[in-house]
């Protein structure tokens, strides 16, 4: 994402977090299952750590640049 429009950035923001909330909820399930899929949530936890990281760079766009 590209757009340096701040209604654009926080609607995809908002979508980011969503997508990061429902990772979360889908590891707790697995987490809680004996028989789980270690692969699968090995893959769901790095996706979960990549939407972070794209929300922390989205989230530092938003903030406006000061001039010290």
């Amino acid at each position: 994402m590209q757009s340096h429009d701040p209604v654009e950035i926080a609607r995809h923001l908002d979508s980011l977090r969503v997508e990061h909330r429902d990772l979360d909820d889908a590891i707790a399930r697995l987490v809680e299952d004996p028989a789980c899929d270690q692969l699968r949530l090995g893959r769901l936890k790095k996706r979960k750590l990549q939407l972070k990281d794209a929300i922390t760079r989205l989230e530092s766009r938003m903030i406006p640049d000061l001039d010290a």
